[in-house]
């Protein structure tokens, strides 16, 4: 019988030895495995940093998010000094979730049994705890997860072993940084789950080629596929220019500092391996992907821009993303299907302008997860 693991393992490895030019897709199973998906859990969502939202979603002292990523339930929160930490959101009584949700306090309890921990994750309160002989409150603390904000938002690396993030992406930054985007306001957020592997959804945010036939009447008046021109890339991100079509207007408020030519594309780019960021002049888009099981992922994305909440450019853009995420949910999920047919078989990616960052996705999960490289 066929290891489905080691399948994909080799397929990873044999797509190092292929050239960029003759760039191929993985085979189907890639994305319908159960079997690789505990694997990318275990070797990929946690060891590397990853984007869980954005600093604006907890803009005040006390304010917090309940996210779940591979498994481990997080508090996402801002303390009473104003830091980001993430601490486990599962009390250390008898693993009861502490919150669900959005919310602001100081001190979170367990609605099971009513222990209290502040925002440093120490425990404060144990009801009748202290009948027992050998309790010691000091033994009780929340897990605390490694936690960094790059350019607004929030990453967690759930083993602590990560080498910083902001050097990593050194490389990226003369591409974005006069977009400002750290300076953003953020005007909307959301969770939802689409029936796509998250890979799917990954690749295809990451690329250019669908953004005229699947986007036909929202983007590609815009940004159509023709004009999409690869950017350089790394280990760590890879990126398109969605340039604009010459007759689109101007897309304002934009920062001031843009360059001509800046002024007349969105850098569309991926942070390997979860985080997609599509960054307009005027506003950005940005999705935060965790598997929930081959089939679904889950997403917390928002958008963040020059404008206020309130003014009529955010409030277009917001709508726009609404119409595109909708097309683009339609088309995965029926792909999710496609991608379980016997007889499908890999084949050519379009050239690099339009799927080349799909191959750069391809090599990163290779270097990671190859059949050559020794995992533990």
């Amino acid at each position: 019988m066929t290891n489905p693991v080691q399948e994909i393992r080799d397929a990873l490895t044999h797509l190092k030895s292929v050239s960029a030019d003759q760039a191929q897709t993985m085979p189907p199973i890639y994305y319908t495995s159960p079997e690789f998906l505990a694997l990318e859990e275990d070797h990929i969502f946690r060891k590397e940093w990853i984007c869980i939202g954005h600093v604006g979603e907890i803009p005040n002292p006390g304010d917090y998010f309940a996210t779940e990523l591979v498994g481990e339930q997080l508090i996402v929160l801002r303390t009473q000094e104003g830091d980001v930490r993430i601490l486990s959101n599962v009390c250390r009584h008898r693993g009861n979730m502490l919150v669900e949700g959005t919310g602001n306090r100081k001190n979170f309890i367990c609605s099971y049994h009513a222990w209290v921990y502040n925002s440093e994750g120490a425990l404060l309160n144990a009801p009748l705890m202290d009948r027992i002989e050998g309790f010691d409150k000091a033994n009780c603390t929340l897990p605390s997860f490694t936690c960094e904000v790059w350019e607004g938002f929030i990453y967690v690396n759930l083993n602590g072993n990560a080498e910083p993030l902001a050097p990593k992406l050194e490389n990226l930054m003369p591409i974005i940084k006069n977009y400002r985007m750290a300076e953003r306001n953020f005007v909307y957020g959301e969770e939802t789950v689409w029936a796509t592997n998250w890979k799917c959804l990954a690749e295809n945010f990451m690329e250019g080629y669908h953004l005229s036939p699947t986007h036909n009447k929202t983007l590609h008046p815009i940004t159509p596929t023709s004009l999409c021109v690869k950017m350089p890339h790394d280990d760590y991100f890879t990126g398109y220019w969605a340039k604009y079509d010459p007759k689109y207007p101007e897309r304002l408020p934009y920062p001031e500092g843009l360059t001509k030519e800046e002024t007349r594309q969105s850098p569309m780019f991926c942070i390997n391996p979860n985080h997609v960021i599509g960054l307009a002049t005027n506003a950005c888009v940005y999705m935060c992907l965790r598997p929930l099981g081959p089939d679904h992922v889950g997403i917390r994305w928002g958008v963040i821009s020059t404008a206020e909440p309130d003014d009529q450019s955010a409030i277009d853009y917001v709508k726009l993303c609404h119409d595109f995420n909708e097309e683009d949910k339609t088309k995965l999920e029926t792909l999710q299907k496609g991608l379980k047919s016997r007889y499908l078989k890999p084949g050519y990616l379009a050239p690099a302008d339009f799927e080349g960052t799909i191959w750069d996705l391809y090599q990163f999960m290779a270097r990671r997860l190859g059949s050559d490289v020794k995992i533990d």
